[in-house]
């Protein structure tokens, strides 16, 4: 490849696609606001961790770009359980470190792309992990319930709108 044609490729072109109406923007606001207050408040209740930081990630594709394929059902879930279990797998395996942490975002996004699971936020589920020296339990809770919850509130969120449809797909 020519560097010129390696340099042109980034300026881009055109303007961004996104489009957000005030209505969007409050449905958004609210579905957010209702999970994370909901995770919170649990966590708060119980001596379990309900909720982890990039459920907020994944609550901003659900309510504000929930018609698109990284943000269905299936991208959510399958994203945060699979990237958090190579984190865990990575973890235990080899303890932590900067190599590790590579690795299992590395293997996360790989993994993801394969499984037709790609979930962004859940690309930062391995470091959370990692870092953090998360056990087992932590595939379930936070990441299976917390994951599930931010779902079933998309469901009601995103589909009490007329003009929203969600999810677009399940499998």
């Amino acid at each position: 490849m020519e560097a010129g044609t390696f340099w042109s490729k980034m300026k881009g072109g055109g303007r961004s696609a996104l489009k957000a109406s005030p209505r969007n923007a409050a449905i958004g606001a609210a579905g957010g606001f209702a999970v994370i207050a909901v995770l919170a408040l649990l966590t708060q209740a119980s001596s379990s961790a309900w909720l982890m930081a990039s459920f907020g990630a994944s609550c901003v594709l659900a309510f504000g770009v929930w018609d698109a394929p990284l943000s269905q059902p299936r991208n959510i879930v399958g994203g945060h359980l699979l990237s958090t279990l190579i984190g865990l797998i990575l973890s235990h395996l080899f303890h932590g470190g900067v190599w590790v942490m590579a690795a299992g975002v590395g293997l996360a996004i790989g993994l993801m792309m394969l499984t037709r699971t790609t979930h962004p936020p859940a690309g930062a589920d391995p470091l959370i992990v990692i870092m953090a020296g998360s056990g087992w339990s932590f595939l379930v809770m936070p990441v299976l319930i917390g994951s599930i919850v931010i779902v079933l509130a998309a469901l009601v969120v995103n589909n009490l709108d007329p003009n929203r449809r969600y999810p677009t797909f399940w499998i």
